[in-house]
């Protein structure tokens, strides 16, 4: 765990100050992670390490291509999967959609845009529902008036829910 937690910190730091998730960081984490699999488990931790990776790229992937998560989200995403494996993985994205919706509600009333921020994802849910995964039209992460918050700290806070929950 701790590992893992040093990690999702610096993680979350860099992307609430850059709003970003560096590959420096991510791409070592998930091949440690592999590493780390193959060498407790063998083949099989090897093999439950990539089911991680791709449960969580398969996960995130559509939040990706409807421009609602970045690629560092997603890049994290899988590096955690590569340590717990796809099991705790599920628990884990969970309750890091909980953390999320907590931590956005805030995030917007901070910003003072909380009705407008409640207003965008009903849009947005409304467009997805309608449309599939297509990106909404203006409400982006391209868009430059969007509100958008770093997300590595929901991911890092539902990463250390799923210990306590598995």
């Amino acid at each position: 765990m701790w590992p893992i937690l040093t990690v999702l910190v610096i993680a979350s730091i860099v992307d609430l100050r850059s709003r970003r998730i560096p590959n420096w960081l991510v791409i070592p984490f998930l091949l440690a992670g592999l590493a780390a699999g193959g060498w407790t488990g063998g083949l099989y931790g090897v093999a439950r390490s990539l089911a991680g990776v791709a449960l969580g790229v398969m996960l995130a992937a559509g939040l990706c291509y409807a421009r609602s998560m970045g690629l560092g989200d997603l890049k994290l995403c899988a590096a955690v999967g590569a340590w717990i494996g796809p099991f705790q993985l599920i628990y884990a994205l969970l309750a890091t959609a909980i953390a999320g919706g907590v931590l956005a509600l805030g995030y917007a009333a901070w910003h003072g845009s909380l009705r407008k921020s409640v207003g965008g994802a009903g849009r947005v849910m409304r467009h997805l529902a309608g449309s599939g995964l297509r990106p909404h039209p203006v409400i982006t992460l391209e868009n430059p008036a969007a509100l958008r918050m770093p997300y590595a700290p929901a991911i890092a806070i539902g990463t250390m829910i799923s210990f306590y929950l598995t």
